[in-house]
């Protein structure tokens, strides 16, 4: 039998110790923190049926006006600039017009010569009746009076024309605004020469706006005059109601798609400017479409773009946060169409009190 030295039992007793003191720490069996749950506020889709269109539109002014001359010539003055108001029959060009001032001067003359001539037709026929009637003169030389007298008549009357066109060349070489509204751009500038139809400036109305959106064949008999519409400019955040106020009928050169015209209200006018781009919602009132089915409807900012894909987040069984694919579709207002990936009867998380991903533990609450 072999005999242990003290050595040998000493050293397996600090062995023993040590790995007791280990098994024994108090952080190996401590539980681990668990995660807050973030504060969630959650819906379930809005639906609706398809008895509407949307498509894309651009905020333009009702009247416009293309600003050119009837004459050629260098500009002489241009008295307003872009953004500048104008009112109606103001004084926006000037052309020169000395050579239209020389045609005048020469009408001028040509209407003295005329009427001094018509004057002294006018006594021979007088004088040339009476002695016709006397007895005094032939048949042959009233007649030829009368042929004088008419002729110099006709020539007054030629000369005054020719001096109201020179009058009227003149007037356009003053270019007035056709109605009260803003500058929206200078084309031209003070000695650039004009050409008849060359635009110098455009002139937009103020104050009455309205969008005007492409509709797709496939779609345009569904439209009719006075149909409800909603115009949602993104840039503003904001959607205005209105009504169709003018279907084009034909849309040869637009490539399939008819111009509809969509009025805006009053207090949308000071907000809007034209060029903006807006979404367009057009109330078929009932007319059937080629799917006759109920849209799910979800906020746009509930959506996640996640490289090319969209998603939104839902709350699984669990209770936790469930990222969700989405295929969307059309576009209504502040609200886009979901294709797929979410049931109209599934809630989705519209707004969150904290970072949302995968897995986080979620509660319902009035955000």
């Amino acid at each position: 039998m072999k005999i242990i030295n003290n050595n040998s039992l000493l050293w397996l007793a600090a062995v023993i110790i040590s790995a007791s003191s280990c098994s024994s720490s108090p952080n190996q069996d401590a539980p681990q923190p668990k995660a807050q749950p973030v504060q969630v506020r959650v819906e379930t889709p809005s639906l609706s049926s398809d008895n509407s269109i949307t498509v894309t539109g651009q905020v333009e002014p009702v009247h416009t006006a293309h600003i050119s001359t009837r004459v050629m010539g260098f500009i002489t003055a241009i008295k307003v600039n872009a953004g500048d108001h104008v009112s109606k029959g103001q004084v926006l060009v000037t052309i020169s017009n000395e050579d239209i001032l020389a045609k005048l001067a020469q009408a001028d003359a040509m209407l003295s010569s005329a009427s001094a001539a018509y004057q002294s037709a006018e006594k021979d026929y007088q004088r040339f009746t009476n002695l016709y009637n006397q007895k005094s003169a032939s048949a042959k030389e009233l007649d030829n009076v009368t042929l004088q007298y008419q002729a110099a008549k006709a020539g007054v009357r030629a000369a005054e024309q020719m001096k109201a066109e020179a009058r009227a060349m003149l007037a356009y070489t003053n270019i007035t605004a056709p109605f009260a509204g803003i500058v929206a751009k200078k084309l031209a500038d003070a000695g650039s020469m004009a050409n008849p139809g060359m635009p110098i400036l455009i002139i937009e109305q103020e104050g009455n706006l309205q969008v005007n959106a492409s509709v797709p064949e496939t779609e345009i008999s569904r439209i009719k005059l006075k149909s409800p519409a909603a115009a949602w400019v993104e840039s503003l955040n904001k959607s205005f109601t209105g009504e169709v106020v003018e279907i084009n009928p034909s849309s040869i050169g637009s490539g399939g798609q008819f111009l509809v015209k969509i009025s805006l209200p009053q207090e949308a006018q000071a907000s809007l400017y034209a060029g903006m781009y807006a979404r367009v919602r057009i109330n078929t009132n009932g007319a059937p479409s080629s799917m006759d089915q109920e849209t799910v409807l979800v906020p746009l900012s509930a959506i996640n773009r996640i490289g090319q894909l969209d998603a939104l987040y839902t709350v699984s069984s669990q209770g936790t946060a469930l990222l969700r694919y989405v295929r969307l579709g059309k576009i209504y207002g502040d609200k886009v169409e979901v294709l797929s990936g979410l049931n109209s009867n599934e809630g989705f998380i519209i707004k969150a009190g904290g970072k949302l991903y995968n897995g986080v533990p979620v509660k319902a609450a009035s955000l």
